[in-house]
């Protein structure tokens, strides 16, 4: 196995990012994306700002494609679907608000991901409950992994 030089920092969030739960990392990509489009809306309507605009939006983009994508679309029948459904709908207002650096069209998609964020927490807590010693087996969620 290669030596792979990394900064302790570096190597810090790594380890972080590794014992994470599959629930955490869906949380923190929300957060993520949450993070970048609360930027760009800060940064909309200044002329001066709209490439660091294009640049939160498309990051926000990005992690939407994440969460599309770490879809269970084989075992997560219709919630995947909706699911599914949901994220391109923000990803295409996005797209739409970044064309136009409007700053109003960002608050939509916003609201979804604060909401859906909202949601995933919700689950990661019962499911973090249900694991807990002593508790029963309650089933869980599907990710793919």
């Amino acid at each position: 196995m290669a030596f792979i030089n990394r900064n302790p920092y570096q190597q810090y969030k790594q380890a972080e990012v590794d014992s994470m739960s599959q629930g955490e990392l869906i949380i923190m990509l929300y957060n993520g994306a949450i993070r970048f489009l609360e930027e760009a809306m800060h940064l909309a309507g200044d002329f001066k700002n709209y490439d660091e605009v294009n640049t939160k939006l498309i990051k926000t983009q990005d992690i939407v494609t994440e969460l599309m994508v770490s879809l269970n679309m084989d075992n997560g029948g219709e919630v995947a679907q909706n699911l599914l459904s949901i994220y391109v709908y923000i990803k295409r207002r996005l797209i739409e608000a970044n064309m136009n650096k409007d700053r109003r069209m960002m608050e939509e998609p916003l609201r979804h991901l604060k909401s859906l964020r909202d949601a995933w927490m919700q689950v990661a807590q019962k499911e973090e409950k249900s694991q807990a010693p002593g508790a029963g087996s309650q089933g869980g969620i599907s990710f793919r992994g």
